[in-house]
């Protein structure tokens, strides 16, 4: 309903008049299938109210074939019989219009008042580009404006006349209809016999081929239009012949008032495929492929996503292609895990040697030939899918093949692409900025997905048969997808309407580390901090769940598990523990007058690192807990300290030499440890049972002197960073 009242209030008001006209007006298409671009022409067909009568539907295609120049004569001929039972009536005026690539941009009463003010019978569409036959350019008619060459690929004229221009057709199906119709308009007596004329200005028709320049999105009182800046027209149907069917695309995702600024997508909630009311035995079988190409961080926060999908695990068949070594014990420690929860799981390994676009391929295979795969989602492992409903989503848009928007956050890198260079690589739309950031929402017809998509399990097993998906000729593997998909005129969807999450950056992950992630802080850093910042130091930042317990020493929760376990097993793989000795060498002077047993950050080349995270976590809270001391964090010194009873159970009274410090519970009391803690002399105020991944904060010098408590049993980890110095 609310659809339908959204359509009612965008759509031209209709009078008596302008009833009658339409009553008077046939629009004619050729089109032997249903395909996408067939039902968005009947959709802005319907919005404006026309009558269509299409013409060979379910007839096998003789005729045009895009790689070739001839064809099309089956339209003729399919023309040519209907008009026998419209020949004597004069006042009907027929549009003869292509529909897999076109658009209407207005209704009818505007098209008839253009057809009328051109004076003539029968009116074809104009081209830029002559077409099929260079040689017949010297005997068109010279134009003192606008465009002079015929189009084929629509034309409107009274039903008689119309019926005149095609009687002597006799070719086959396999003959060009524009070279037909062109020989009849350049015939000077044909032509002033059935009174044809091309509509140069482009007032009627819009073919984009050779005048992509000249067209841009007109958007004006909740209206959208195709205008022409040539000639300062506003055609009323919009053409994509040629190689303009991308451009088409793009037109489609705003003409006819498919989306406005005013009221956003007309067209999101169109067709939609219901879940809500289905038991989970009954939901579609989906077939999901994992692809890990290459080393990838936060892999196994991957898979936590991947479990957390809100969709039946026994309706799901699972396909991962792991190319990486590197990822080998997190693959196998899911992949044993869960197995059981899921209706099977494959793995193809590092050591079966498959190349992306076969793996790919493989994927798709097993989708395709098993008939109970009603759905084909592939995912990436560099995407961080954050909504649980994304698969579900996906399914109820009810496209052959959709995307859910994901990009890197802070930047323009998305997962699609919204226009296409000649050479068939990334251009950037208009509004592509507009989509990414979310100023434009809704569901948007574009030339390149990848990372993360939806297929119709239905189209693998008819449309898209071919054996190799992903390859076609020296495109990469997902170039090569999209281009395959096209081909098929089959329509390539992404939308923006929820926030599904974002894609990881690649480029400077390395892994020379026994846990890589904690040096992602620069290239991923929402990650990195949902990863190893606590669930609750947001809470603690406003003031929350901080506690004082000795004076101006503040403790809050700052680490998860993850940060202080894999920070631990780092500096134990390390192993360079200092000796606990007053001469050190890592810090200048070379003395050191209260030794630890530690490791500096610098000396696993995580410096930089740190100070990133001490700069993002501890200076903005330390800004609140000891207001008016602003602080940039700078350190000589931050090391992560080991006390052993039989190694270094306990450090002697001391000030740090610091502004104030940091010292962060590693491990747990009582389970890893016994004993251990802090306390500060003056005050006589002791801290025995820190908390895994809180920290201390206090002040370093002068006024709180103190010492690390005894550890009696196991091994204590802590960090501590002496901030500015």
């Amino acid at each position: 309903m609310l659809m339908l009242l959204m359509l009612l209030f965008l759509m031209p008001p209709e009078n008596n008049s302008a009833k009658q006209q339409q009553d008077d007006l046939l629009v004619l298409t050729v089109a032997t299938k249903e395909t996408e671009g067939f039902r968005r022409f009947q959709r802005s067909a319907q919005f404006f109210n026309y009558e269509i009568k299409v013409l060979g539907l379910g007839e096998a295609w003789h005729g045009e074939d895009d790689k070739k120049t001839a064809g099309g004569g089956q339209k003729v001929r399919l023309l040519k019989s209907v008009l026998e039972e419209y020949a004597d009536k004069e006042d009907l005026v027929i549009l003869f219009t292509e529909s897999y690539d076109v658009i209407f941009a207005s209704g009818p009463a505007e098209l008839l008042k253009k057809f009328k003010q051109a004076k003539s019978k029968v009116v074809f569409s104009s081209e830029t580009l002559i077409y099929p036959d260079r040689r017949l350019e010297a005997k068109y008619p010279q134009v003192r404006e606008g465009k002079r060459f015929l189009g084929s690929g629509g034309f409107i004229g009274y039903a008689p006349f119309l019926s005149k221009l095609v009687a002597d057709w006799e070719g086959p199906d396999s003959a060009s209809d524009q070279l037909f119709y062109t020989k009849a308009f350049l015939d000077p007596e044909k032509r002033e016999s059935i009174n044809i004329t091309l509509d140069h200005r482009c007032r009627i028709f819009q073919n984009l081929n050779g005048a992509l320049d000249e067209v841009v999105l007109k958007f004006e009182n909740g209206r959208v239009r195709a205008r022409n800046l040539a000639f300062d027209t506003l055609p009323v149907l919009i053409h994509g012949n040629g190689p303009t069917k991308l451009q088409l695309n793009y037109l489609g995702n705003y003409i006819p008032q498919t989306w406005t600024f005013e009221m956003g997508c007309a067209v999101c909630g169109e067709g939609l495929k219901s879940l809500k009311n289905l038991t989970e035995d009954t939901f579609p079988m989906v077939l999901i492929g994992v692809f890990i190409e290459q080393p990838t961080p936060f892999l196994s926060q991957f898979f936590e996503r991947l479990q957390k999908l809100r969709y039946p695990k026994r309706r799901i068949q699972l396909f991962i292609h792991n190319r990486e070594e590197h990822h080998l014990s997190q693959v196998n420690t899911f992949v044993n895990g869960h197995r059981e929860e899921y209706r099977w799981v494959k793995v193809v390994g590092p050591e079966d040697r498959v190349e992306n676009a076969d793996a790919r391929n493989m994927g798709i295979d097993l989708c395709r030939q098993d008939p109970v795969c009603e759905y084909y989602f592939s995912l990436d492992a560099e995407v961080a899918l954050k909504d649980p409903d994304t698969l579900r989503i996906l399914i109820e848009q009810n496209k052959l093949v959709i995307a859910p928007l994901v990009c890197r956050l802070g930047k323009l890198w998305s997962n699609f692409w919204g226009a296409l260079s000649a050479e068939g690589y990334y251009a950037r739309s208009e509004d592509y900025v507009d989509i990414v950031q979310g100023r434009r929402t809704g569901l948007w017809n574009v030339p390149y997905i990848s990372s993360v998509y939806l297929i119709d399990g239905s189209i693998l097993r008819s449309q898209l048969t071919q054996p190799a998906l992903f390859r076609s000729g020296k495109l990469d593997a997902d170039m090569a997808l999209c281009h395959n998909i096209r081909e098929q005129g089959i329509f390539l969807f992404v939308t923006n309407q929820h926030q599904f999450g974002h894609i990881l950056s690649l480029e400077n992950y390395q892994t020379t580390h026994l846990h890589n992630d904690l040096w992602q802080i620069f290239s991923n850093p929402e990650d990195w901090k949902e990863k190893y910042i606590h669930e609750n130091y947001t809470a603690a930042l406003k003031g929350k769940l901080v506690e004082t317990p000795c004076p101006d020493v503040y403790w809050f929760p700052l680490f998860t598990d993850a940060a202080c376990d894999e920070l631990v097993e780092e500096m134990e793989n390390f192993g360079q523990w200092s000796k606990g000795d007053n001469t050190d060498t890592r810090i200048l002077g070379g003395y050191e007058n209260v030794p630890t047993i530690d490791i500096h950050m610098n000396q696993i080349n995580f410096e930089r690192e740190w100070y990133k995270f001490l700069l993002d976590y501890i200076a903005p809270i330390t800004e609140k807990l000891y207001p008016g001391y602003y602080t940039r964090t700078q350190f000589e010194l931050a090391f992560v300290v080991r006390y052993k009873p039989e190694e270094q159970p306990s450090l002697m009274p001391h000030h740090d030499a610091s502004t104030f410090t940091i010292n962060i519970a590693l491990n747990r009391v009582g389970i890893d440890y016994e004993g251990g803690g802090c306390r500060f002399l003056r005050y006589n105020c002791s801290i025995r049972a820190p908390r895994k991944g809180w920290t201390l904060m206090h002040p370093g010098r002068l006024t709180h002197y103190h010492e690390g408590l005894p550890t009696t049993k196991g091994t204590r980890y802590i960090a501590v960073s002496f901030l500015d110095p």
